[in-house]
């Protein structure tokens, strides 16, 4: 086991509160794990709306994508701040974290029905199994931490009340699924800051630094190998070398600076308030919406040079240069603080416009991998000349 609390064995302790100050603190084994099968759904999904753009449905794979993506996020986040505040690492605490596994390959299952389709059965199922698994999370920790137990009471109340409304959609009529499905959203978004007013929990800002990176780098992998298997395919059709390569390697330096980007800055000491942890979490279903699509974008893109894309030229571009932008834009603002603009949000905001600006070139893969790296470039430049650090551990 990992993790040793007082009063108990490893079959079962009691759910105490990790201190927030608490030295060395890493990510589990048990955490890399859930992670490792949570990219499922994320593959699944970004597959699904791969198939959705070159088929020319651009409009309904957006929308499919960005409501399937948010099952997917919210509950990869709900556990992974639970967990750094209530890591017990006990049996029935690492079962639960598979029950979740679990509804995670549910999800997975429904992932492409669901965008494809907008058939949300399966997916809600997967989904509500691994809420329903947090609700018994907090359910312990509110019978072992009586100075918390209101807010984690508030949080098994308003998760489980929140999944009651997610089955009950199911049997809506089909013009009340996306306003109901929007509401719903809303409501659980709302859960978190309305549960920590009545006592913040002991979450690790070095811990959940370190797995919103861990998680990143995941995302960003799991895009080099489906862009590896989309080149592979389509070098087994008639395309030629030369043409691929433009776009092997245009995708291969974004990525390579995707990474750069998110790790030439660090969070850990940011976090530090309830708002700006909220911010931080929320905003990251763009960096890793956005960062999934990016594969989805170069899988587009080579469709279109084998002529299996029905889309227009800018359109096919835009798939691949607009989640670029947005995933270089949300960086930036997640980790500027309230001081005015200075030479660094210059410098990312020409990054961001001349990443959209390259869709209207005739290469547009390889011109958003040179952008990437110029901007990488200028950024360790400035940020070297202002004096800030490049980079600090995350695991500090």
């Amino acid at each position: 086991m990992n993790h040793a609390q007082p009063g108990g064995s490893a079959w079962h302790r009691r759910m105490l509160p990790r201190p927030s100050t608490e030295r060395h603190r890493t990510a589990t084994v048990l955490e890399l794990f859930f992670d490792l099968c949570f990219v499922t759904a994320v593959a699944q999904t970004a597959a699904a709306f791969e198939h959705e753009l070159a088929g020319g449905r651009f409009g309904h794979g957006v929308l499919g994508y960005v409501l399937v993506f948010f099952a997917i996020w919210w509950a990869w986040m709900n556990f992974t701040w639970f967990a750094s505040a209530y890591d017990t690492d006990d049996v029935p605490y690492r079962l639960l974290t598979l029950l979740q596994i679990a509804g995670a390959l549910v999800l997975a299952a429904g992932a492409a029905k669901a965008l494809q389709e907008y058939d949300f059965t399966v997916i809600t199922y997967g989904y509500v199994v691994m809420r329903l698994a947090m609700v018994s999370q907090w359910l312990r920790a509110a019978r072992s931490d009586p100075e918390r137990r209101r807010t984690c009471l508030r949080y098994a109340a308003g998760i489980l009340v929140v999944q009651i409304g997610w089955v009950a959609r199911l049997w809506l009529p089909d013009d009340a699924g996306l306003p109901s499905f929007l509401v719903l959203v809303v409501a659980e978004l709302a859960v978190p800051a309305w549960a920590e007013r009545a006592g913040q929990t002991t979450w690790h800002p070095h811990h959940i630094a370190e797995r919103y990176g861990l998680f990143t780098l995941i995302v960003l992998g799991e895009s080099i190998t489906a862009a590896t298997a989309t080149v592979r395919a389509a070098l087994d059709t008639e395309v030629s070398l030369g043409d691929i390569a433009p776009l092997a390697a245009g995708g291969v330096l974004t990525v390579f600076a995707m990474w750069w980007l998110y790790f030439t800055q660090s969070a850990a000491g940011k976090l530090n308030s309830l708002g700006t942890a909220l911010r931080w979490g929320y905003g990251h279903y763009f960096v890793y919406a956005s960062a999934a699509a990016v594969a989805a974008g170069l899988a587009v893109e080579i469709a279109h040079l084998t002529g299996h894309a029905h889309l227009d030229r800018p359109v096919v571009a835009a798939a691949y240069t607009v989640p670029v932008a947005l995933y270089v834009a949300v960086l930036r603002l997640l980790h500027r603080g309230a001081v005015g603009l200075g030479v660094l949000d210059v410098v990312w905001a020409a990054g961001v416009l001349a990443v959209l600006a390259v869709t209207f070139t005739p290469s547009p893969v390889l011109a958003t991998g040179c952008v990437m790296s110029v901007l990488v470039a200028a950024v360790v430049t400035v940020t070297e000349r202002t004096g800030r650090p490049a980079r600090e551990a995350t695991s500090a």
